[in-house]
């Protein structure tokens, strides 16, 4: 990646200060690191290569040098302080400022794709991003704690440019693909780094407002299929996507025709091939 390009690139879109490495283990950790020491809102760290990058659920995301996208945001929302810091994972998993802040990533990055070349993905809720059915993209935000008092989220973004971006099938947990296998000619990192942070910072002065959900939902993945969504003990849930909650949460109607919200926490969302289970 040209280092000058980038920065020129990102100049006029009023980001906070710019950390680019040829090489690190992981944005995410890196930018964490960097808000614990003060890093100021809409800090950027981005790598041409990730050693140990990660998606959700302690998943392993793959980045080699030149092959995909990889960058971390900084970003300070409002201060956050909670009752019982014993159980801030718990309470963070459902919160819905959280899944916003995923969901810009998420909603930005489809909205880039888009208008940059014309692709269309949808978010397979809540993360990541699909072309016709297979994984393109991922969201990855995390918190960062001082105390029982929120300081920042971390909000990492991955992209697969080249066909070196997927991993081995055996290594896959969804179906993957990538820029290239779709445009069918190079893409610059710079020229998508530069439209997906435009278009976040576009909607992040939208996310509270209802336009920010309708559009979320609009790129919705599975809307009105059935789906399995299997939770972290293995308990599952089927039912028929109908859309958001107007916290951004999944709305799914069960077989008996109840609807309701999926709230969050770490889960696996499975299409169905059958119509109904």
């Amino acid at each position: 990646m040209d280092v000058e390009k980038l920065l020129r690139a990102l100049d006029g879109l009023h980001l906070g200060p710019v950390r680019y490495f040829p090489c690190i283990g992981s944005t995410n950790e890196e930018a964490a690191r960097w808000a614990e020491a003060g890093a100021p809102d809409l800090s950027l760290v981005v790598a041409d290569e990730q050693t140990s990058g990660r998606g959700r659920m302690g998943r392993r995301w793959y980045t080699l040098a030149g092959a995909g996208l990889a960058f971390s945001l900084v970003m300070h929302p409002e201060r956050t302080h909670l009752q019982d810091s014993k159980n801030y994972l718990t309470i963070l998993s459902n919160d819905s400022s959280l899944m916003r802040l995923t969901a810009l990533g998420a909603v930005a990055t489809s909205e880039a794709l888009k208008q940059a070349y014309g692709l269309s993905a949808d978010i397979k809720w809540p993360n990541d991003l699909l072309v016709q059915r297979r994984k393109i993209a991922g969201v990855l935000a995390e918190a960062s704690w001082q105390g029982d008092t929120l300081k920042a989220v971390i909000l990492g973004i991955g992209v697969n440019i080249t066909h070196k971006s997927i991993p081995p099938g055996t290594r896959l947990n969804f179906p993957a693909t990538c820029l290239e296998d779709f445009l069918g000619k190079p893409v610059e990192q710079v020229e998508l780094i530069s439209s997906i942070l435009s278009s976040l910072l576009g909607w992040r002065k939208r996310l509270n407002t209802p336009d920010f959900i309708l559009n979320w939902q609009d790129k919705l993945a599975f809307k009105g299929e059935w789906v399995k969504v299997i939770y972290p003990d293995n308990t599952a849930q089927v039912g028929i996507v109908q859309g958001l909650s107007p916290e951004g949460f999944l709305r799914l109607q069960l077989n008996h025709e109840e609807t309701i919200n999926i709230k969050g926490g770490d889960l696996h969302l499975r299409q169905l091939k059958q119509e109904q289970p």
